[in-house]
């Protein structure tokens, strides 16, 4: 009888153990941002083929990001917006596969584009939400062997090392700026510039991913930034960029707390 209660008793213990962390999965979905998606990977070990991509980033290492990256699909992506925003994802419902307690977090850096050819296997199609890991940070939650896992989602604040960087690159007549190593929430909504010779704020439009631009004559000018990010929030440098700034050069702001 004492052999049966014991039996019994530790079986309980593990289906209150199992249903806690059920719940909690299911708690976090409904009220703490936590969703449903797939992840699979891309590249290689060394992150061959994430560099660069659809955000407007560069040498992902340089910039602050090395492999702790990921491709959103369209539903994800936002036409660019998403780029620099940052996830916690944890893979689930796939024993066979999933690596115990593998949890990451990455930045979205690049663009998982849609196949409409295929009928099958379109995990970056919309409505699809989908991550296209790096190769390393899919092997923290899953076995290489799986090829794809269900995994859920939820949004991050980054932690980012130093200031927001400002890339500036164009013409005298045109100035694109690559916004990038972007504290809090990440994902940049707003930009605006201003030169020192004027008070007033000049709102950069998108051109793509993160990379913004103006038509504004500010060359022999220092350069000050606004970042606004998806939360509202908004970070202010002053002459980051002094008056003898050239293009291609990347200068130093504040960031977010």
């Amino acid at each position: 009888m004492a052999k049966h209660w014991f039996s019994f008793g530790v079986q309980f213990i593990f289906a209150i153990i199992g249903y806690v962390a059920a719940f909690e999965i299911d708690s976090k979905n409904n009220h703490h941002g936590w969703d449903f998606a797939h992840a699979t990977f891309y590249g290689d070990i060394n992150g061959g083929e994430t560099m660069q991509g659809a955000c407007g980033y560069g040498n992902l290492f340089d910039q602050g990001y090395g492999l702790q990256t990921t491709a959103l699909s369209t539903a994800l992506f936002n036409n660019g917006a998403s780029c620099g925003a940052c996830y916690e994802i944890l893979c689930i419902n796939s024993p066979q596969w999933c690596i115990p307690a593998g949890k990451i977090r990455v930045t979205a850096t690049n663009f998982c584009p849609p196949d409409y050819s295929k009928t099958q296997d379109i995990w970056c199609n919309p409505p699809q939400k989908h991550f296209d890991l790096s190769l390393p940070m899919f092997l923290k939650i899953a076995k290489y062997e799986a090829g794809i896992v269900p995994v859920v989602y939820r949004r991050v604040m980054c932690g980012k090392k130093g200031g927001i960087k400002f890339e500036i690159n164009g013409n005298p007549f045109w100035m694109l700026v690559l916004v990038y190593n972007v504290g809090g929430v990440g994902d940049v909504t707003k930009v605006k510039i201003k030169g020192s010779m004027s008070s007033n704020w000049v709102q950069m439009g998108r051109n793509w991913g993160q990379n913004w631009q103006t038509f504004e004559m500010l060359i022999g000018q220092s350069l000050s930034f606004q970042v606004e990010t998806s939360d509202g929030q908004i970070v202010q440098s002053n002459n980051v960029a002094p008056q003898t700034w050239q293009f291609g050069q990347t200068c130093e702001g504040r960031n977010f707390n």
